[in-house]
């Protein structure tokens, strides 16, 4: 069965998380997904306030950028989170936004190669392994964590390109595609991968100015049409909408609104009340 999510957009003031969160709970929502974009709110910290302010809610991050973690950090902070909310959080990472990493004086020369190190001892970090590596950007000396997660904890990777896309088959827990992604490529990206394990993030909007809403995300994306790239109207039409994007291989739908949605709250009712009912039925 396809896995249904929302997400709640970094553009939204950080106090107005915990309203959005216990309404995704409240409402039976399957995953809350969150984003860690420059310069707006930071992914470990929100994830572990909706975790504490939910019960049941799955919590998604998608994704966190390698340049500007240090991995045994990064190791300890989703240790914690695996300890205290067992199987409820769900991490990405990635290169993240180059101009952004640029800005910060973290834009790696190959990212390529700091993504598989990273990953590899990130891996082997929540493993509970010793880790000593001395790698082109990726240096641990006898590292190890005191507390790693009780069980294995997964770990998606996100991307666009081939490469990436192709080490994300490779040394990825599963593959987390952008909002935009047609049903096509994603059937190119199962395919080559053999595996359901695809989070794809869906723009979708309701409401009466659905489509103007959208037609904003459009330009703003610098789409050259929206067809295949989103979902907009009423519940029905949503839900036809993720079921070809589930058909297409996705095993989790991630539905993204637009920034300028005017109840986020709402959005995260609707698309576990309204639109998830239909998928089941």
């Amino acid at each position: 069965m396809t896995i249904l999510g929302a997400v709640c957009l970094p553009q939204l003031p950080p106090e107005r998380l915990r309203g959005v969160a216990e309404a995704a709970d409240e409402a039976g929502l399957d995953e809350l997904w969150l984003w860690e974009d420059c310069f707006l709110t930071g992914g470990v910290a929100t994830a572990a306030a909706v975790l504490a302010w939910t019960r049941r809610l799955r919590v998604g991050v998608g994704l966190l950028p390698v340049p500007l973690r240090n991995v045994a950090l990064t190791a300890m902070e989703l240790s914690a989170l695996h300890r205290l909310f067992p199987d409820r959080a769900i991490i990405g990472v990635g290169h993240g936004v180059q101009d952004w990493m640029g800005q910060v004086g973290a834009r790696a020369d190959s990212p390529m190669t700091l993504l598989r190190e990273y990953v590899t001892a990130l891996r082997a970090l929540l493993a509970g392994e010793r880790v000593t590596v001395d790698g082109a950007y990726v240096r641990l000396d006898d590292v190890a964590l005191d507390w790693p997660p009780p069980r294995p904890a997964p770990i998606l990777i996100g991307g666009t390109g081939p490469r990436t896309l192709r080490l994300a088959g490779e040394i990825g827990d599963g593959t987390i595609l952008t909002g935009g992604t047609t049903p096509g490529q994603v059937r190119r990206v199962r395919e080559s991968r053999g595996d359901g394990n695809l989070v794809v993030y869906l723009h979708a909007a309701t409401g009466p100015d659905a489509e103007a809403r959208m037609e904003g995300e459009r330009v703003r994306w610098g789409y050259p049409s929206i067809t295949d790239r989103a979902v907009t109207g009423d519940a029905g039409a949503i839900a036809a909408g993720v079921r070809r994007w589930a058909e297409a291989g996705a095993g989790t739908v991630v539905l993204q609104p637009t920034p300028d949605d005017p109840d986020p709250e709402g959005f995260v009712r609707f698309v576990a009340q309204q639109v998830r009912p239909l998928l089941t039925s």
